[in-house]
């Protein structure tokens, strides 16, 4: 099998490895790294469909971590999908009448995060073995709620390694802070900031390619990885559940082999619907991937127009994991969609930098006919939880509504009959208040934890252990500052 390498999407770096990638996380020139080709699947659809969850993990991921030996990839993948996942299928599939929904919050933190960082942690500790490397490896990730709680518990105690996640103080659900400030593990600092999510993004980007920075960093002993999407060792096993889900519908009898299907993404980072069309580049027969946004509907309003424009008011919704306006990850697609230019992309990201916007060429926008881009309002998001609730007995999060009410649009749009699979990102118990004031509005005003309770009985199952009795759990993190005071509480937790 040819060797995959990864280069920088801004050209500085190029012909790294895999676990080279991995432990670096963000180039040095600030862009993402990606595979010198996306490399076709290795089996026949009809073959991934008689796999299981780990089977269809190592057959993608081994196509794009070329260095990793077969035993290496094959213990972090039996590592990562163990009991710590509440069923034995990883990424269960329910039906409903017009669409499929792919669950995927049944990791211990209840968000589709828990599906890549439960394996990264054993990929960077093998990369960093690989490489030999000594130092501690200094994880700092920036989180719109969800990626931080699934990075925090992955790497909890991990011998060797610090976690630092900044989040932004009034940008997420109480469930979501609660289980980041209540999280145990002697390495794990979680920092609230007074700012946004992209504050916090940038502000986590800003230090990464502080090279002063770095160099102190390196005489004292440590290196910088990212617990991001930006980091393509959280990007690569996202891919593998788009294979899993399409398998699982050829194994039912839902669909036929080699015949095409939609997906729908709620996403605001664009690493999520990324996997997909990385999926589909691999050979997975998909007719359309339909980009689902909120009220922060920059990535709507790219796909219409070709601009991308992050100047304009942050919207504050029941949605909270897609309120960002900097799509990290569309770096990676943009640099595809230019035939691979490097210099085109650190032009147009230099003119987001600068002017807080760009726009593609009219031959780039051509190449992105795969994509469909749509939005949901708040009032669209509490009837699609509603109908959904009423319809099919089925309760939804405020993401994973935001995703059917595009679906419902697009359908009504373009008279589309291909049979489509909704990507479920959360669980309903992480938004209780809003998903359950969409239900009925005598859930106004009740707490998040009376509400836990009303929902358990409603959806007839227990609360999930990750959040149970989470109220009453110690809070161990109360450190807050300012967006420009990041650099300042990151060293002062590595004592620099």
């Amino acid at each position: 099998m040819e060797d995959i390498y990864y280069s920088s999407t801004r050209g500085s770096e190029t012909k790294v490895s895999a676990s080279e990638a991995i432990l670096k996380g963000i180039s040095e020139d600030g862009g993402l790294f990606i595979p010198n080709e996306i490399p076709k699947l290795k089996c026949t659809i009809e073959e991934i469909s008689k796999l299981d969850y780990k089977e269809t993990a190592y057959t993608v991921m081994s196509s794009f971590l070329t260095d990793f030996a077969e035993e290496e990839l094959k213990n972090c993948i039996e590592k990562a999908y163990d009991a710590k996942f509440d069923t034995e299928e990883i990424a269960p599939i329910k039906k409903t009448d017009d669409a499929y929904f792919l669950e995927l919050y049944h990791g211990p933190t209840l968000a589709f995060k828990d599906m890549a960082l439960s394996i990264l942690p054993h990929l960077l500790k093998t990369s960093a073995r690989k490489h030999n490397i000594k130092d501690k490896i200094v994880i700092l990730t920036a989180t719109s709620g969800d990626t931080g709680k699934a990075a925090l518990e992955g790497f909890a105690d991990v011998e060797d390694t610090e976690i630092i996640v900044f989040f932004p103080e009034d940008g997420v659900s109480e469930v979501q802070r609660l289980q980041m400030v209540t999280q145990k593990g002697s390495n794990t600092h979680v920092v609230g900031i007074e700012g946004n999510f992209d504050d916090a993004q940038s502000g986590v980007k800003k230090i990464f390619t502080d090279k002063e920075f770095g160099d102190k960093l390196k005489e004292n002993g440590y290196r910088f990885s990212s617990a991001n999407s930006i980091n393509i060792g959280r990007l690569v096993p996202q891919i593998v559940y788009y294979f899993y889900a399409y398998g699982s519908l050829c194994k039912k009898k839902e669909i036929e082999c080699g015949e095409k299907v939609n997906f729908v993404v709620p996403t605001g980072n664009f690493g999520n619907i990324l996997a997909a069309y990385f999926a589909k580049n691999m050979g997975l027969p998909v007719n359309k991937l339909i980009c689902a946004s909120n009220d922060n509907k920059v990535l709507f309003d790219f796909f219409k127009t070709g601009v991308y424009d992050r100047d304009r008011e942050f919207v504050t919704t029941i949605s909270p994991s897609m309120d960002i306006l900097i799509s990290s990850n569309l770096e990676r697609l943009i640099y595809l969609v230019s035939g691979r230019t490097p210099k085109k992309v650190s032009q147009l990201m230099s003119e987001l930098s600068v002017n807080g916007k760009y726009q593609i060429t009219s031959e780039m926008s051509d190449k992105l006919q795969d994509f469909y881009g749509g939005y949901a309002t708040e009032e669209e998001t509490k009837r699609a939880i509603s109908k959904m609730y009423n319809e099919n007995d089925y309760l939804i999060d405020t993401h994973t509504a935001v995703a059917y009410s595009v679906y419902e649009k697009y359908k009504d749009e373009k008279n589309d009959s291909t049979k489509t699979v909704i990507a479920s990102t959360a669980s309903p118990y992480k938004f209780t208040n809003a998903v359950m004031e969409a239900v009925d509005d005598k859930y106004l005003n009740c707490n998040s934890f009376e509400l836990m309770k009303k929902m358990s009985a409603l959806m007839n199952s227990d609360i999930p252990a990750g959040i149970r009795g989470i109220e009453e759990r110690e809070i161990l993190h109360k450190n807050t500052c300012k967006k420009d005071e990041m650099k300042n509480i990151v060293e002062k937790f590595l004592n620099l």
